[in-house]
């Protein structure tokens, strides 16, 4: 049976003025499996209400907050209703909504990290597995065909067995303290009250933590870091170094900045095992560099038929047409959304539906972000990861 209707997103945060919300609205509307059905688009009442109208939602439909979204979504009939909840507002929000919609019957999608801290992702596990709802997160960099190339790779032995893993996350943007003149973006990032117990490395750190142990298939197991806030007055970290020893005995350097003076966002990874290793750049991100012991370089591109199953059921595009951060993004939406319309047909999943991060890597990243706080508190020891 095939559900014969689109899946109805309802969203909290991302109104007027926000960066992230308007990427997720685009990437859930690219496969046209998703529309957008209602939302609290603003902690402030009139802004939300406001919000919802630009985005010509019909007036019933725009919430003063998402507590009344819950509520109200949930009276409304089945076929009527939205069925999941795109959560796209400041960290501190992430629990208290996904919670709100979780128990009033909705499936999830966040923004990362999956909370505010790790006793909150925890208690959200614990919850989307009681009330078996779907929960994703959006740590879209891992929607990339050419990420899930170097994933096919590693996972097929290519490289036989992993042995180091460096992933680096340099954006310059906060080099200043501009969080200082009202920058909404910087405000919120380098707020404790907001962001969590660290800046940096919970805002791209975790990017960086999820993609390193996707593509390796390896786990965190313990790591030694050094947080620095450079910027005077600044309450969180903009910069961090952490040594990292994964499950199996590879060795891992991760690095994240925000205050790398004319970086963009240059998440970089590289793969290195016996035989071999990968190289991918997010800032080029249809080429994959694949290193073989005494061959030249080669390098990946998508759309061709060489690629992996999983980088080709994640093309768009002929080869040689680029695919880019919307369409990563909008693949993790679109798989998301076909999991979740499976679900509600009481069917089986396709195998690669199931391919989004869920409340799983949501855990994982909050144990690097407690992780990496208290190695730097006790000057870079090692410190496991309590999952």
């Amino acid at each position: 049976m095939k559900l014969n209707r689109k899946i109805r997103m309802g969203m909290v945060g991302g109104g007027e003025g926000a960066f992230i919300g308007a990427v997720h609205r685009i990437a859930a509307a690219i496969d046209s499996q998703v529309e957008l059905v209602c939302g609290a688009f603003s902690s402030d009442a009139q802004r939300s209400i406001q919000s919802g109208r630009s985005l010509y939602l019909p007036e019933d439909r725009c919430y003063p907050d998402y507590e009344t979204m819950m509520r109200e979504e949930a009276k409304r009939p089945e076929g009527d209703r939205m069925d999941f909840v795109s959560i796209v507002t400041p960290n501190h929000v992430h629990f208290p909504a996904a919670k709100a919609a979780l128990e009033a019957g909705f499936h999830v999608i966040s923004d990362k990290p999956a909370t505010f801290d790790l006793a909150e992702a925890k208690l959200l596990a614990a919850l989307v597995e009681e009330t078996g709802l779907k929960y994703g997160l959006t740590h879209n960099y891992t929607g990339y065909p050419m990420v899930k190339q170097a994933r096919a790779l590693v996972q097929g032995g290519e490289f036989g067995k992993v042995r180091k893993v460096v992933v680096e996350y340099p954006q310059g943007w906060l080099a200043l303290p501009i969080e200082q003149d009202g920058q909404k973006q910087a405000s919120w990032r380098t707020d404790p009250k907001r962001s969590g117990a660290a800046g940096c490395i919970g805002d791209i750190g975790t990017h960086a933590e999820n993609l390193a142990e996707y593509v390796s298939g390896l786990r965190i197991q313990e790591l030694a870091a050094d947080l620095t806030t450079f910027v005077e007055g600044r309450l969180l970290d903009d910069d961090g170094n952490v040594l990292i020893r994964f499950e199996g005995g590879a060795k891992g350097v991760l690095h994240a900045s925000q205050i790398s003076v004319g970086e963009e966002n240059s998440l970089n990874l590289r793969v290195y095992g016996e035989k071999g290793g990968l190289e991918w750049h997010q800032m080029e991100p249809n080429t994959l560099k694949v290193h073989r012991l005494d061959q030249p370089t080669q390098l990946y591109r998508p759309g061709n038929g060489y690629v992996a199953e999983s980088a080709a059921q994640h093309s768009r595009l002929p080869a040689g047409h680029p695919e880019g951060y919307l369409e990563a993004f909008a693949n993790i939406y679109r798989n998301f959304a076909a999991d979740l319309a499976s679900h509600m047909c009481g069917e089986t999943a396709p195998d690669w539906a199931s391919d989004y991060p869920k409340i799983e890597d949501g855990v994982r990243g909050m144990a690097f972000i407690e992780a990496v706080v208290q190695s730097a508190r006790n000057n870079a020891q090692w410190t496991s990861l309590k999952i």
